[in-house]
C-alpha cells in the first residue's frame, strides 16, 4: 500500500501545520520554506489545493497506521478489511489537527476531504478496495456489489459518521460506523436463509 512518490517540501511543510493544530496560512507557509507566495501558488495551487494534498499525506499516514495495528493482532483467518477500517475510523476521530479544521473550516474542509477528484477522497477510496481485493484473494469474500463500488459506499458511510457534527447536526459516532461498515463486508459471510 506504500510506495508513494516523493512528497514536495511545501505540502509536508503544511501537512506538518495541520498535525500541529496551526492555521495554514499561504504567507508564513511561503516565509517558513524562504519561497514567495508566488512561486509556492505555482507550486501546489490555490490554499484549498494544498489542503488537499496535505490532508492527502495525513490520510495516507493514517492508512499505513491503520494496516499496521491491525496486522499486529490480526487473529487468524479475520479479515483484513473490518479492522483496518476500524482502526482508521479511531485514527481519524482523533485526529485534533483534523479536528481543528472541521471547527474552525467546516464548509473548506468537507469540500477537501469528501469532494469528487480530491485526493482525500479517491486515495481512501483506492486503499479500501486494495484491502477488500486482498480479502477476496485470501479468504474468498464474494462481496454483493463490485470491490470499487463497495469500496466506495464504505468510505462515504465512515465519512457521515465520522464528520456527522459538520454534515449533519449529529455528533460523530465511530462505533456506528464500524458496526455498518463491518455489517456491510461481513453480511455477505452468513449464508441466505
Amino acid at each position: 500500500m506504500t510506495g508513494s512518490a516523493p512528497v514536495p517540501a511545501a505540502v509536508a511543510l503544511a501537512a506538518q501545520w495541520v498535525r500541529d493544530c496551526r492555521r495554514l496560512e499561504m504567507r508564513g507557509l511561503a516565509e517558513e520554506l524562504g519561497i514567495s507566495r508566488v512561486t509556492l501558488f505555482r507550486q501546489v495551487g490555490t490554499r484549498e489545493d494544498l489542503l488537499d494534498q496535505a490532508l492527502w499525506v495525513l490520510a495516507e499516514a493514517s492508512l499505513e497506521a491503520a494496516v499496521q495495528r491491525w496486522e499486529s493482532r490480526r487473529p487468524a483467518g479475520a479479515l483484513h478489511s473490518p479492522g483496518t477500517f476500524r482502526e482508521f475510523n479511531g485514527i481519524v476521530s482523533r485526529s485534533k489537527g483534523l479536528r481543528r479544521l472541521l471547527d474552525e473550516e467546516p464548509t473548506a474542509t468537507i469540500r477537501v476531504i469528501t469532494g469528487p477528484g480530491r485526493r482525500v477522497r479517491t486515495g481512501v477510496t483506492g486503499h479500501v478496495e486494495a484491502v477488500l481485493r486482498r480479502d477476496i484473494a485470501e479468504f474468498a469474500l464474494v462481496p454483493l456489489i463490485e470491490p470499487g463500488a463497495l469500496a466506495y459506499a464504505l468510505v462515504r458511510l465512515g465519512e457521515s459518521f465520522l464528520y456527522a457534527d459538520v454534515i449533519a447536526d449529529r455528533q460523530p459516532d465511530v462505533d456506528t460506523a464500524d458496526q455498518l461498515q463491518r455489517t456491510l463486508i461481513e453480511g455477505v459471510l452468513r449464508p441466505a436463509g
